[in-house]
This record gives structure tokens, sequence and C-alpha cells, in this order.
């Protein structure tokens, strides 16, 4: 050893010592192999939900991406899937779990701080897989400030309407069929399409034909706007203000959930929002409920510090945090949520009943994608001057759901119930 190179070694010795509390501090992280999560948000709503997770101070690293699905499907198939998944999907979180990937959430929060249709009673395995941690409301309307919305089935030319979506185009479509079932039929037979119960072959049935039959012909109103709408994307130009904002000449109304808001950016102060049920068309403008649609958090792992994690980020203290830090909202009860008009009316009527999980949620991932396929096929047809052909499209989607409730039959973890009467 060179005396250089000894001096070289003294020298980091001695630094290493000046700094010795640094160095056992980083230490301390390095010996804590920090809890994974996979979850959909990303750029702003990122940083605020990583900012409630440090508060913890449980070392942690979060990914945030759109086109979550597949990356979740990725790193299972690796063998190397995350602790900790936050998606809205409770058919895919079911499917996960009846293969025994998931750890069951049993004593991690209180159940009845979130109540139905958040948390579902009755599992065949007496076991809790999910958790949700962020609630949305969906059956709205959007439209500017100082411009009336109306009160009739509003003509397409005025509605602001994008498919597109990284990994997930078409379900913004999925969302009109949902509200019109939900508005024209109501809350129990919409639950029973959601989960394809009592054997009938629900998509083929005149319910589900008619609600898509209104939908295909307000957008054979104009196959320009209906080619418009299926090539943009459902959050408008990446630096814009949202559709509602920057949309087409002519947009007036956004059928979209309480999440657009973050869509408007700088125009969001001027967004208000009413009730879609006097806007769709084909009803008789009645409010039957609204669908809801949640973040719900899983564990694919069994390491203290995960479970710890989500005790945390479902109690009443963690969700406060979040839900006003982050301008969102809860599912949890007991959480309070202070803001402007608009944020009120959210909170009201996420808070009042009926209301039912967003039925492309619940599903099986597979029904859940040719519905999504389905809505994209009816806007192209329509786009192409032609005939949807709604009841061939409507058999192939009977065919998946078919083919999924044989298989699924004995699932023992998927949602049991889709509404909640109050």
């Amino acid at each position: 050893m060179t005396r250089r190179f000894r001096m070289l070694v003294f020298g980091v010795v001695m630094l290493l010592i000046a700094a010795g509390g640094l160095v056992v501090v980083w230490a301390q992280h390095d010996d804590e192999e920090p809890v994974t999560i996979l979850g959909t948000w990303t750029a702003k709503q990122a940083e605020q939900f990583e900012a409630v997770l440090r508060d913890f101070g449980i070392p942690f690293r979060y990914q945030g991406t759109a086109a979550q699905r597949e990356v979740l499907l990725s790193k299972v198939q690796s063998g190397e899937p995350p602790d900790i998944v936050i998606m809205p999907g409770l058919g895919e979180l079911a499917e996960y779990a009846d293969r025994d990937l998931l750890e069951p959430l049993d004593g991690l929060y209180d159940p009845r701080q979130y109540g139905a249709p958040w948390m579902s009673a009755g599992s065949p395995s007496g076991h809790a897989y999910w958790v949700p941690v962020k609630a949305d409301l969906k059956s709205l309307v959007w439209y500017r400030e100082g411009e009336a919305p109306g009160t009739s089935p509003a003509p397409l030319r005025s509605w602001c309407i994008g498919m597109g979506d990284d990994g997930a185009s078409g379900w913004p479509g999925t969302d009109w069929i949902e509200d019109l079932v939900l508005q024209r039929e109501g809350p129990e037979l919409y639950e029973k399409w959601a989960l394809g119960k009592g054997g009938e072959k629900w998509w083929r049935s005149a319910p589900v034909r008619d609600a898509w039959k209104a939908w295909a012909d307000l957008l054979g109103q104009d196959e320009r706007a209906a080619e418009r709408a299926l090539l943009t994307d459902h959050r408008g130009e990446p630096d814009g203000n949202g559709l509602l904002f920057d949309g087409p000449e002519g947009c007036a109304l956004e059928h979209q959930g309480s999440f657009a808001r973050s869509f408007y950016r700088d125009d969001a102060e001027h967004a208000r929002l009413t009730d879609s049920a006097p806007l769709l068309p084909g009803g008789d403008g009645r409010v039957r409920g609204h669908e809801v649609t949640g973040d719900f958090a899983a564990l694919f792992s069994d390491r203290p510090e995960a479970r710890e994690l989500i005790e945390r980020l479902a109690s009443k203290k963690g969700q406060q945090k979040w839900a006003d830090g982050a301008d969102v909202f809860s599912a949890n009860r007991q959480v309070t949520r202070e803001g402007d008009a608009v944020e009120a009316g959210i909170a009201r009527r996420l808070g009042a009943g009926p209301r039912c999980l967003d039925a492309s949620d619940v599903m099986a991932p597979a029904v859940r994608d040719a519905f999504y396929e389905a809505v994209l096929l009816t806007m192209a047809r329509t786009a192409a001057g032609r005939s949807p052909g709604i009841a061939g499209i409507l058999g192939d989607v009977q065919k998946v759901q078919d083919a999924q409730s044989a298989r699924g039959a004995g699932s023992r973890a998927a949602p049991r119930t889709v509404c909640s009467t109050r």
C-alpha cells in the first residue's frame, strides 16, 4: 500500500467518523427495504400523495403510471410484484386474490368507517382484500361558470367528449352507458347487470340494449363529432385546461367524474357541476342514484412495514391528511371536507344514496376490456356512417361474460354488492 493510498484511506475514515451521524441515518435507510407502491397518480397528485406517506416515517418507493394494469401484470409475471397496489379495478383485484396473490387486510382498518358500497359484505372467504383510499363521484356533468347547462337532453354538439386514455381507451364511453342504465332503470337492475347476477343475458337485455341505442343515436347526430371524440384524449391537450375549456367549438358540457376538476388546471375555479340525469338522452330526467369510483389499496406482500403503511393510510387521521393536502375525497365516513360550493356539492352527493360503484370497475378484467372495445367499435362504426350493429356488439360482450362466469363461479373475493341503499 503506497503512502499516498494510506493517506487517502485515512482521510476517508476521518470524514466518515466526522459525519458519523449521517452515515448511521443512511445505513438505517439502506437496511430498511422501502415499501414499494404502484398507483395511477402522477405529477402533482403523486407529489401530494408522497407528502402524506413521508409523514408516516416508513421508507417507501412510489411509482405512478397511467398504464398501471400492464405494469402490474408485468411485475406479477416476473415474480416481483409491488408490496402495495392502488387501483380502481376491483374485478382485477378479485382475480389476484383468487390466485392467492393478495394478503387479507383483516384488522388493518375499521370497515364501519367505510360501509357500502365501498366495502362489500358477505365475502365467502370471510376476508377483505382491499380498502378505498380515495373516492370520486360520477353521474355528473361539468359546465362553465355563467353558462346554464339546460334541463333537457343535450345534443351531441354540446358535449366535450374524448375516449382516449393510456392503456384504457374507451372507459369514458362505458361511463355513459353505465349512467344511462342507472338513471333509466335504477340501482337494483344496475347491480344485477354489473355483477351478472341471476343467470340473465344482461348484455342482450332490453335495459342495456336500449341504453346503448340511446347513446349510439346521440353519436349518430354528427359523424365528424363522433370521429373527433374517438381520437381525442379524455384529458384534452397535455398542456391545456381540459376539454371543457379547450375543446372544440360549441362544446359546453362534459360528462365526467369529480376528478375532472384537476384537468381544468388554471380554469378549475370557473367549472361548475350538475347531476347528469336531466341531460342524458332518452330518460325522464330523474336522478336515481350516482355512480362512484374509488382507488383501492391491496397488499401483495405480508411485510409488517407494508401492513403498517396501509393501516396508517386507511385510518381517519391518514385519510384526513390526504383529503386536506391534495383536495381529494375520502370514502371514510369520519373524514370531513371543507371547500367551495363545488366541493361541497361533491361531498354531499358522496355522502348520500343511492351510490353505485362503477360497473366496469367491478367486472372481471376480460369483461371490462370487452366493454371498452364495444364502446370504441360503436363509435368507429357511427363515425364511418355505418350502423353500429348493437345486437352483434353486445352479443360479443355477452359471450365474454358467459365464459368468465363459468370460470369465476367460485370466486371468494369478487364484490357481492355494488350499490348502497342510502
